[in-house]
């Protein structure tokens, strides 16, 4: 079974819960937070978590959630080996992965609803990288990470 981790602030705290449930016997899932509350927390405490698990290859990969997806794509592409992608549907989930080789999902919680979620992490999860010349892209994107 593929592990993979989610993280949430409390803008996403719901949809996390209602992914967990839905992919619990589809995934190892790790849950990194928010705690069992919608209290107000700050995103990068949560998100970073998630992405240190990626970077360090202890999970497959990772889902990202808050209110509307930005501030935790911001948070997870500062990390090193993090390729994350805000999607909105299953095409960009598709593509996120085959042309990208993401390895962080991120997800807008007050922009989706769950039944499109559920849809989008099959997706992602499902379509494997093309290589090819999307190949080299990646290693220009690697390239800049590490002229910073």
């Amino acid at each position: 079974m593929i592990k993979i981790g989610i993280a949430s602030d409390h803008g996403g705290y719901d949809l996390k819960q209602q992914i967990i449930g839905e992919f619990t016997s589809t995934f190892e899932i790790i849950d990194f937070g928010c705690e069992n509350s919608k209290d107000s927390v700050d995103y990068p405490d949560y998100i970073s978590k998630v992405c240190h698990a990626v970077s360090n290859e202890e999970i497959e990969w990772g889902i990202a959630i808050c209110g509307t997806g930005i501030g935790a794509s911001i948070v997870a592409n500062r990390f090193e080996k993090i390729r994350a992608a805000l999607c909105h549907n299953q095409f960009t989930g598709q593509m996120a992965r085959a042309h990208n080789d993401s390895n962080m999902l991120v997800l807008g919680a007050r922009v989706l609803g769950p039944g499109l979620v559920f849809s989008i992490i099959h997706t992602f999860a499902n379509t494997a990288f093309e290589g090819g010349r999307h190949e080299s892209r990646l290693n220009k994107i690697n390239h800049c990470s590490t002229n910073k």
